[in-house]
This record gives C-alpha cells, structure tokens and sequence, in this order.
C-alpha cells in the first residue's frame, strides 16, 4: 500500500507536484483543500469567512481522518494543516510525510505566479507578502521538520522542474 502526504506551507508545490507523482504511479490525488471545497460546496474563503479559522480547522481535521484512510493516494494537506490538533502525528502514523521545503523567496515566486485566492494573504503588498510568509514559516516549520522526509524544492517554473522534482521526491521514498 501507497500512502504519500505532502506537506509545507502555501505555495511550496504540493499540489503541483502531488499531480504528477500520481500520475506517474498510477494512483489517485487528493488535495485537501479541494475535498473539503466539493464535500461543504463553499470555497475555503467561504468557509473561513463562516466559520473562522478555527471552524475552518475543524473541519480540516475532520475530513484529513477520513482521507487518510483511503489506501494507495497521494494528498496535498493544507499549508496550515499540519499546524494544528495532532494532525502530524496522525499523518506520520498514516502515511509517508514529505516536507517539501522552499525558502521565503521561492514561495513569495510561487504565491505571486499562483491564481487562487488565499485568505491568509488577501490584501498584502509585496513587501508585507514576504514578510508574512518569513513569519509564518519560521512559526510552521518546527511542525513541518517533524515529517519523515523533507525535500528541498526551487521555484517550480515550468515542466521540467516540475519533472525534476517528481524524480527526486521518487528517489527519496524509493517507490
């Protein structure tokens, strides 16, 4: 059995690079995010706006158990999911966690390049993103050194990098 969960902050590439890690190994992706926007039918925004970050981290945690039981899967979590509850420890238990580690400069390129609307960045200047994102990470990384393995990525900028990555990532958990 495959059970893959893909961690780091907002912007690092889970997504990006959980698809084709799928892809690749024949399996099915779910990002987190996604579930929980198609199982309440409200956007994360929406439900944020509702039900407020802890509301919103409920429920997280709530649909993280339900998904992680599912076998042979790659998951994109949440930038803050780890963060929260006993949410690493359950992943470690469930699965093989990837931390996909990116400097503050390489995830402000991503969050810039990236087109979905984040609640937590909704409103900043470039200056206020960056600084931000250094804050939050330096707060979110001692959760996130906590998965089993931690893969250094660059600015995933196009397809080759992307590839790049898949092969490394598959390279570090020998599948």
């Amino acid at each position: 059995m495959t059970r893959i969960i893909l961690i780091g902050y907002m912007g690092a590439g889970k997504t990006t690079v959980g698809k084709a890690l799928a892809r690749e190994l024949g399996l099915p992706f779910y990002d987190l995010d996604w579930y929980i926007e198609e199982r309440f039918r409200r956007t994360i925004p929406q439900i944020f706006a509702e039900k407020g970050e802890e509301g919103f981290r409920r429920i997280e945690q709530h649909v993280l158990h339900e998904v992680a039981e599912f076998e042979d899967l790659i998951i994109s979590s949440g930038g803050g999911t780890p963060c929260f509850f006993d949410n690493m420890e359950y992943m470690n238990r469930q699965a093989m966690t990837v931390y996909l580690k990116a400097t503050p400069e390489t995830l402000f390129q991503h969050l810039k390049m990236g087109k979905t609307e984040r609640p937590l960045l909704k409103g900043k200047t470039d200056e206020e993103l960056i600084d931000f994102i250094r804050s939050s990470l330096a707060t979110r990384e001692p959760f996130y050194s906590r998965a089993r393995y931690t893969l250094d990525i660059s600015p995933l900028n196009d397809y080759d990098k992307i590839k790049d990555t898949v092969r490394l990532l598959r390279e570090l958990l020998n599948i």
